[in-house]
């Protein structure tokens, strides 16, 4: 392997990143522009105008980028700066995954928290609840959803849950049923025990 291999793939990773948090904030944005005074069509209007008005802005972008060429040197330059940032802080939470994979009851325990009285739970709710915790700093519903599935946690596209008006990803209770070497475990103690 050679000596660059370490930095590029800091790089990769930090553009990874950078990529994601642009998306999210993009996403964000064009969220927050929903109406809940109004219902359908009418509600998402703004959410339709702030998407035309990023497309505009890419299109300037990519126009301008045309009209000057050594702009793109600059852009590149502030990308390759924002990527080694942001790869700093996303190798270390990599190798903390790896070396330590996460206890499955713990997240199913996290999860029926997050849910409390109720059937299901969405993953943005999810997201939030971690976040509030100092946990996830920095994930995406993306993020979370591929470690839900990583730890064999069944992930539904279409949740309804309590307090929303529309479903959307999340986990049921009864996906969260305990594992079998939790209930081999339990077995093992009553057994034991009588």
């Amino acid at each position: 392997m050679s000596r660059l291999a370490h930095p590029a793939s800091r790089i990769v990773a930090g553009s990874v990143v950078v990529t994601r948090r642009l998306a999210a904030r993009a996403a964000a944005w064009i969220r927050r522009a929903r109406r809940d005074d109004l219902t359908g069509v009418k509600a998402a209007l703004g959410c339709w105008a702030r998407l035309a008005l990023l497309a505009l802005g890419l299109y300037l972008l990519w126009r301008l980028i045309r009209a000057v060429p050594n702009l793109l040197w600059l852009l590149s330059a502030g990308w390759l700066v924002a990527s080694w940032r942001a790869g700093r802080t996303a190798s270390a939470p990599a190798a903390e995954e790896h070396s330590a994979a996460p206890d499955v009851e713990a997240v199913r325990a996290l999860l029926l928290d997050a849910m409390g009285e109720a059937d299901a739970v969405h993953l943005r709710t999810v997201l939030t609840h971690l976040q509030e915790r100092g946990h996830g700093e920095g994930w995406t519903v993306g993020d979370l959803r591929a470690r839900l599935e990583a730890l064999h946690i069944p992930v539904q596209p279409k949740v309804k849950a309590p307090g929303s008006k529309s479903p959307t990803r999340g986990v049921r209770r009864a996906d969260l049923a305990p594992s079998p070497a939790a209930d081999r475990e339990t077995s093992t103690a009553s057994s034991t025990a009588a």
